[in-house]
C-alpha cells in the first residue's frame, strides 16, 4: 500500500481556508457596495427634500439656499431625478441696482388718453361676463389707433376679481411691481434671490391668488398676517382675487398676468413671472436692461422652438392643451385677417413669446396692447402665445417691443414643478360635436369661438407647418 506523504492533508486544509477567505472577500464587497449604493440614495433623497423644504420656505437664510442655479438640485441631475433649462447664457446687466439711474417715464405718443368700458348693455338681461360682450366690429374698432381710446379691457361692473379692501389700500402705493400669480392650488410661492435693499424698498412682490390657493398655501407654508390685515409669504404680499371670472384656472390666471395695469392702475412699471418661477435677478437690474437701455416700454423673451403662431398652434394641439378644433378655427381667423406665417425679414424675431415674464413701463399704448392681447384671450382660446403676435401685427410698429434672446431668459429664473398638473376635459376634445355633447363649452371665456364670425372659414387652408420640436 502507498503512504501518504507528511504534510500532505495541511496543504488541502490551507488551500480550503484560502479559498473560503476569498468567498468572504468577495461577499463583504457586494455588501459594501449595495450598502455604499443605499446610503447615496438615501443622501439624494434627503438633499431633494431639504431643498424643496427649504425653497418653499418663508424665512430668508432658508430660501436663500436655492440661488445660484438651483446647485443642490444640479449634483444630483446624474441621476435624472432633476431638470433644469437646457440652454442658458450670461444677461448683460449693470453691474450694481444702487448705480442704476431711473429715467422719465416714456410720453405717451399715439394713444394719448385710454380709458375702458365697464358697462355693457346687454348685461341687464345676462349676468355681466368680466371681458364684457364685445361684438366683431368693436374688437375691430379696436385696433385702429387713436389719440383717444375707449376699450374692452376686463373688469366689466360686478362681473368678478374681487379685491379686499386692504389690499386695495395697499397696492395705491405701488409704482414699481414685481407681479406673480397662482390659482386653483397649483404652486405655493418661491422667495426670489439676489434682491438689492434698493429693490425691496422700490418695489412692490404682489401674489395674486385665488380663495382655493390661499387655503393650500395657508396649509402648506408660514403666512404672516401684518398689523393691517395684509397676509404674507416671505417678502410677497399676498393679493386674494374673489369670485374667479372665468371657469377655467387657465383663464383665471391671465387677469393678473396681461392686466396687471388694471389691477395696479398705480404701477409706472411691472415685471410678471409665472407662480412656479423663482426669480434670480434685482428686478431693478431687469428693468434697466430690457426697457431703459434700449428705450423700449414692452420686453419679453423669443419663444425656444417655435417663430410662427401656426407652429405654435400645431404644437398646442399635439401636446394636448386646448380642443383642436377650437384652435384651428381661431388660427383660420388669423389667416383668414391677414396674419401670415413669419419669416426670416420681418420686422421682430419671431410671433411667438415665452409668455412666463413681462417686462412692462405702463404707458397707454402698451396699456392697450395688453387690453387687446387679454379680449382676444377671452374671446378665443386661452393660449396667449397665440394670439401675441396677432395683436403685435395689428398694431405694427407702434409698440415699442424688445424680443430678447431665450437664453437671457432662462437666466432669470428657476423653474419649479408646479404641485400637480393641470388638465381639463376640452384639452382631450377632437371634433366640436364632442365638445357640445359632452357639456365642455364654456360659459363665460372664448364665447368668440361660438359667436358667428362674419366670413366664410370653410375654404380657409391654414398654411403648412413644418414641425421643429417635439410634441412635449
Amino acid at each position: 500500500m502507498a503512504r501518504r506523504s507528511k504534510g500532505g492533508g495541511g496543504g488541502a486544509d490551507a488551500a480550503a481556508k484560502g479559498d473560503a477567505m476569498r468567498a468572504a472577500w468577495r461577499r463583504g464587497a457586494v455588501r459594501l457596495v449595495l450598502v455604499a449604493a443605499v446610503a447615496w440614495g438615501v443622501l439624494v433623497l434627503l438633499a431633494l427634500a431639504f431643498h424643496l423644504w427649504s425653497c418653499t420656505s418663508s424665512v430668508s437664510f432658508l430660501s436663500a439656499l436655492c440661488k445660484n442655479d438651483s446647485k443642490v438640485l444640479y449634483a444630483v441631475d446624474p441621476t435624472g431625478v432633476s431638470s433644469k433649462p437646457l440652454h442658458r447664457c450670461s444677461i448683460p446687466v449693470a453691474d450694481d441696482p444702487d448705480a442704476v439711474v431711473i429715467p422719465k417715464r416714456t410720453p405717451n405718443a399715439i394713444v394719448k388718453k385710454l380709458s375702458y368700458l365697464t358697462v355693457d348693455k346687454r348685461d341687464k338681461d345676462s349676468p355681466p361676463l368680466f371681458g364684457g360682450r364685445q361684438n366683431w366690429k368693436q374688437r375691430e374698432d379696436s385696433f385702429k389707433l387713436n389719440a383717444t381710446m375707449k376699450v374692452h379691457c376686463g373688469f366689466m361692473k360686478n362681473s368678478g376679481a374681487d379685491m379686499d379692501d386692504v389690499d386695495m389700500e395697499y397696492i395705491q402705493k405701488c409704482k414699481f411691481v414685481v407681479a406673480s400669480g397662482i390659482f386653483d392650488g397649483y404652486d405655493i410661492p418661491h422667495q426670489p434671490s439676489n434682491i438689492s435693499l434698493r429693490s425691496q424698498k422700490l418695489f412692490c412682490f404682489l401674489m395674486v391668488v385665488d380663495d382655493v390657493s390661499l387655503d393650500f398655501i395657508e396649509k402648506n407654508v408660514t403666512v404672516r398676517v401684518d398689523s393691517a390685515g395684509g397676509k404674507w409669504v416671505g417678502i410677497w404680499r399676498l393679493v386674494t382675487l374673489h369670485r374667479p371670472p372665468f371657469d377655467e384656472p387657465r383663464r383665471n390666471g391671465k387677469v393678473p398676468k396681461i392686466l396687471t395695469h388694471r389691477l395696479f392702475p398705480r404701477a409706472w412699471y411691472s415685471i410678471w413671472i409665472d407662480g412656479k418661477m423663482e426669480l434670480m435677478v434685482d428686478p431693478l437690474l431687469i428693468l434697466e436692461r430690457y426697457l431703459w437701455r434700449g428705450k423700449y416700454t414692452f420686453a419679453v423673451a423669443v419663444h425656444k422652438h417655435h417663430r410662427s403662431i401656426y407652429e405654435e398652434g400645431d404644437a398646442i394641439k399635439r401636446r394636448k392643451r386646448y380642443a383642436r378644433p377650437l384652435v384651428d378655427l381661431q388660427m383660420k381667423m388669423y389667416y383668414h385677417e391677414g396674419m401670415e406665417p413669419w419669416e426670416a425679414n420681418k420686422r421682430m424675431p419671431s410671433d411667438v413669446p415665452e409668455g412666463a415674464v413681462l417686462i412692462r413701463e405702463h404707458t397707454t399704448i402698451a396699456d392697450l396692447f395688453s387690453c387687446l392681447w387679454f379680449n382676444e384671450v377671452n374671446l378665443f382660446t386661452p393660449r396667449d402665445q397665440l394670439s401675441f403676435g396677432y395683436v403685435l401685427h395689428r398694431l405694427g410698429d407702434a409698440l415699442k417691443l424688445f424680443m430678447f434672446p431665450n437664453c437671457e431668459y432662462n437666466s432669470l429664473f428657476i423653474l419649479h414643478r408646479h404641485t400637480r398638473e393641470h388638465s381639463s376635459k376640452v384639452e382631450w376634445a377632437k371634433t366640436i360635436d364632442e365638445i357640445v355633447k359632452k357639456g365642455l363649452k364654456e360659459s363665460r371665456g372664448g364665447l368668440g369661438l361660438w359667436t358667428p364670425y362674419p366670413a366664410d372659414l370653410s375654404s380657409v387652408e391654414l398654411p403648412a407647418v413644418k414641425r421643429t420640436s417635439q410634441a412635449s
